[in-house]
């Protein structure tokens, strides 16, 4: 498949898979783990605001993380669990484990699990066409993506990446016959060791009105983690 420049050509052209392959570097942590503290508020017409505050363990070099759930009170002990291509959910009040997967939405909101994993933007998609655009104060790449393989969220995405430090400011998913599914909008960022994550995360289901999401992050750190946290007893101990 041909790379198409949409616009008009820029000064100079982008090496788009350097630029996926990039973001992936300053977002993972394939050398230390990862831990913090992730505030999810969901708002749905009609219903009341939802505040899920849930600490994430991550460990990108073997494909693991958990997401243990602190508040609400009646949730805690929760949890979500992945080991390689394996995603389970933790109930501490059936003491049962139930398979899921990373496309699959954290405590009824518009976050997903895989919002909370690394990324793999340069596995899973290629860039399809380009296009340099300006996004808020920012000049900005937007790279338009097809998935690699049906293993992923969504089978096409777009994103809007500052062009001088390689990092999404926006991304929006689509199905496979372009129908736009769910905006995400990053509009902080902090850094963590010699890493960029986003601290501020805002997220817009496009299927159903009004339904949103903002996650924001706090405790980061890149001490490391025992390795027992990693496991189905960790989670059914702390659920006690």
């Amino acid at each position: 498949m041909f790379l198409v420049a949409t616009a008009a050509y820029a000064a100079e052209t982008p090496d788009v898979e350097k630029i996926l392959a990039e973001i992936d570097r300053l977002s993972n942590f394939d050398d230390t783990d990862f831990s913090a503290v992730y505030t999810i508020v969901a708002e749905k017409p009609g219903q009341d605001r939802s505040v899920t505050q849930a600490r994430l363990f991550r460990r990108d070099r073997r494909d693991q993380f958990v997401l243990l759930i602190l508040q609400p009170a009646v949730n805690r002990g929760q949890g979500y669990l992945q080991v390689d291509d394996n995603v389970w959910f933790y109930d501490p009040d059936s003491r049962r484990f139930e398979r899921t997967t990373l496309r699959d939405t954290v405590q009824d909101s518009n976050a997903q699990n895989r919002d909370f994993s690394q990324n793999s933007l340069s596995e899973d998609y290629r860039v399809v066409s380009w296009q340099a655009e300006r996004l808020g104060n920012f000049d900005v790449w937007r790279l338009d993506l097809e998935a690699r393989h049906r293993d992923v969220s969504y089978e096409k995405m777009k994103i809007w990446v500052r062009q001088d430090q390689n990092i999404v400011l926006k991304q929006e998913d689509y199905s496979v016959n372009d129908r736009l599914m769910r905006t995400t909008v990053y509009p902080r960022y902090i850094s963590v060791g010699n890493r960029l994550i986003p601290s501020q995360i805002l997220i817009v289901d496009e299927l159903a009105e009004g339904e949103r999401t903002q996650v924001t992050v706090s405790e980061a750190s890149t001490q490391t983690i025992p390795d027992n946290v990693f496991t189905r007893s960790y989670l059914e101990r702390v659920a006690r």
